[in-house]
């Protein structure tokens, strides 16, 4: 996984407002509304990884998912967001820091 190739990809979102992203995430998330019983996977043991792959195959907004943990979670983040494990979201989060300003961050130091 390229992590510095991911965080550059996001970059298009850099000055979309966080509600905005939060509403198109809420709205057009697959997780949001394909999964409200249980998903067929539920009784497979899978990784993190795995359950990423699964959980957020064919969803229209992965990237924008994937923006708006790192803005509100950062470092901090757990579960499945952006198709991406908190393991890897942790290890991308230096990577998306360094390309620059965001829309409420504004200019880096």
């Amino acid at each position: 996984m390229n992590l510095v190739a991911i965080a550059w990809e996001l970059d298009r979102l850099r000055w979309v407002p966080s509600e905005v992203l939060a509403e198109v995430v809420g709205r057009d998330g697959l997780c949001m509304w394909a999964f409200t019983d249980s998903p067929p996977w539920a009784d497979e043991e899978l990784t993190d990884r795995e359950l990423a792959s699964r959980m957020c195959a064919g969803c229209p907004v992965r990237d924008e998912c994937l923006e708006l943990e790192l803005r509100t979670a950062g470092e901090n983040t757990v579960g499945v967001w952006g198709a991406l494990a908190a393991e890897d979201r942790r290890e991308l989060y230096p990577h998306w820091l360094r390309r620059g300003e965001r829309v409420e961050r504004g200019p880096r130091s």
